[in-house]
């Protein structure tokens, strides 16, 4: 048990405890705090770095989605990562009559579960290195570690690093990766 999670609960006065992170614990994203009392969307939304991803939840319709209860893990590429798709992807996935495709790639960053990264750690290491990922979008993840760090590889075998993770949300977790995780047709 972390010294966090065995706070959860206790009341001490001046100290704000929510779930198992105290409040304010979590890493900055794109400049701005992320408060783990609000919602993916309403944090994301907050990050300098994630425009492009909020704007395709917002196009993709997804918004209601992933402000409800949850919980859900998203693996939020930066506006970095979605700069690496060639040029003009990111505007074709925008337009109304590709929602369909830019809503099955977003998905496939969604996990429905609340899998801080000590889990998916310990799941690579008892899967042998290799642990399947499964997206409510129907894409298979495959986590492997590369030192400390967890790597995600698509279908298509492109792979993206989670460069933060453990952001704390009231209804699940963010982990920022510095890749666009594609589905495999």
């Amino acid at each position: 048990m972390s010294f966090y999670q065995s706070l959860a609960g206790l009341v001490v006065p001046g100290l704000i405890v929510a779930g198992s992170a105290i409040a304010g614990e979590n890493p900055q994203v794109g400049g701005a705090p992320m408060y783990n009392t609000k919602t993916i969307v309403e944090n994301a939304a907050a990050s300098k770095d994630h425009e492009t991803l909020v704007a395709a939840v917002q196009a993709a319709g997804l918004v209601d989605t992933l402000s409800g209860p949850g919980p859900f893990t998203v693996f939020a590429p930066t506006d970095e990562a979605f700069g690496l798709l060639q040029d003009g992807t990111v505007e074709m996935l925008l337009k109304p009559e590709n929602k369909e495709m830019l809503t099955k790639i977003l998905t496939c960053h969604v996990v429905a579960a609340d899998a801080m990264s000590t889990a998916i750690k310990g799941m690579i290491a008892d899967d042998g290195g290799t642990h399947p990922v499964p997206t409510v979008g129907g894409c298979t993840l495959q986590a492997k570690m590369d030192g400390d760090n967890i790597i995600l590889e698509d279908e298509r075998g492109r792979t993206a690093t989670v460069t933060i993770a453990d952001v704390d949300q009231s209804n699940g977790v963010i982990h920022v990766i510095d890749a666009v995780l594609l589905p495999a047709s």
